[in-house]
């Protein structure tokens, strides 16, 4: 067997992941549903830690103010000096007068994760032992408390995540995001349910427990650590006890203003991987279909390898899309999303290469390091040098 013939299989091994991705999300998706046992709705604290105004803000914070569940609170907190989030909850308690809305003012911490230091004053404050924490771009329907609360009756779930859909898709920013998001990152999340169970969670959405949370030292013991989503999942996990993804969407507002920010979000993500997760991070070269296929056909430039491999990486990436987004989470408009998948592969192959290049990242208009695994401001590195 010559190099030429080893290198031809090493290109095909991102298929052999994509098939385990199908596979996988087939399975997911086709799970037993479980039977209701009955009413289980405890009191819940909805938590936001806000930070400036999401496009459609109002409506997005709206859709908790319409919950069908009878006993919750919402607690908000905001920067002191944020009169326009002041603004917009004071809408709310105007609309919404039969709800209990709190609002706090400042996380009273000092952290280099800012969102991270408001949630541990939130937990904190909290009235009720269920939390929901969800980010601020997120719309939900009236029956999202209910759903998302339900697996805590289980005594061994220690928290519960789901899925996420942007409301609307307009832009070739929002349509090349929402190819990545479908057949990209929900592939992998369901790879990773398939092979070690979800050992993370979702941003969008994260119920738990006060109990769950002061067992690994709660938000306080990593309000200076970045990725703080798959971080809770992690230390919940720990703990085993279960993190459940639940096949249930919410929606989120599209917040890309131009690529150039979808780009940045992408790098920031994935060089904090590459700290959390070297080895996962580095791994991610053998899921690049569209890269290992281009370089089969450099090496023989021949129609039947053309065909062979080309064909077969679009044939299951398309594949992986249809089972994830429009089988399983139900949405045909996803269809549309099916031509970017390419122009994604290689956007992402590119970022990915770039992640390596890249010593800090930008988060919220400053500059950091991460230095085992915390935040630290490059000008404070630089002071120190």
């Amino acid at each position: 067997m010559t190099a030429a013939h080893v290198l031809l299989g090493m290109a095909a091994i991102p298929f052999i992941y994509y098939l385990i991705a199908v596979y996988s999300s087939w399975r997911y998706f086709h799970q037993p549903a479980k039977a209701a046992e009955g009413a289980f709705t405890p009191p819940v604290s909805n938590l936001k830690p806000i930070r400036g105004l999401d496009p459609d803000a109002y409506e997005n914070l709206a859709s908790f103010c319409m919950q069908d569940y009878p006993d919750y609170e919402i607690v908000f907190c905001i920067d002191s000096d944020d009169p326009a989030v002041a603004s917009v909850i004071d809408g709310l308690k105007a609309e919404f007068p039969e709800r209990r809305i709190r609002v706090l003012h400042g996380s009273g911490r000092i952290a280099t994760n800012d969102k991270v230091a408001k949630l541990a004053r939130l937990v904190e404050e909290a009235e009720h032992e269920v939390v929901v924490i969800s980010d601020s771009d997120v719309r939900v329907r009236p029956d999202y408390l209910r759903r998302i609360t339900a697996p805590l009756r289980d005594p061994g779930v220690g928290a519960v995540t789901c899925f996420y859909t942007p409301i609307s898709i307009n832009s070739f920013t929002d349509h090349l995001q929402t190819a990545g998001m479908t057949s990209d990152f929900f592939a992998g999340v369901l790879v990773a349910w398939q092979l070690d169970g979800i050992k993370f969670a979702l941003g969008t959405t994260i119920a738990t427990t006060r109990s769950r949370l002061a067992a690994f030292g709660g938000y306080a013991s990593i309000e200076n650590q970045p990725a703080d989503d798959l971080l809770v999942g992690r230390l919940i996990a720990e703990q085993g006890r279960e993190v459940v993804l639940l096949p249930y969407v919410v929606e989120t507002v599209p917040d890309y203003h131009s690529m150039r920010a979808l780009l940045h979000k992408r790098l920031r993500w994935l060089v904090v991987m590459r700290h959390m997760r070297p080895s996962g991070h580095f791994g991610l070269l053998f899921t690049q279909g569209l890269p290992w296929s281009l370089a089969a056909v450099a090496l023989h430039p021949t129609v039947a390898v053309a065909v062979g491999f080309l064909s077969t990486y679009y044939s299951l990436r398309v594949a992986m899309a249809w089972v994830i987004g429009i089988h399983g989470l139900k949405q045909p408009r996803f269809w549309k999303q099916m031509p970017f998948i390419p122009i994604w592969d290689a956007t992402a192959f590119v970022i990915w290469v770039a992640s390596f290049l890249r010593k800090s990242i930008r988060w919220r208009g400053a500059d950091y390091y991460i230095r085992e695994g915390k935040l630290v401001p490059v000008a404070a590195a630089t002071g120190k040098q």
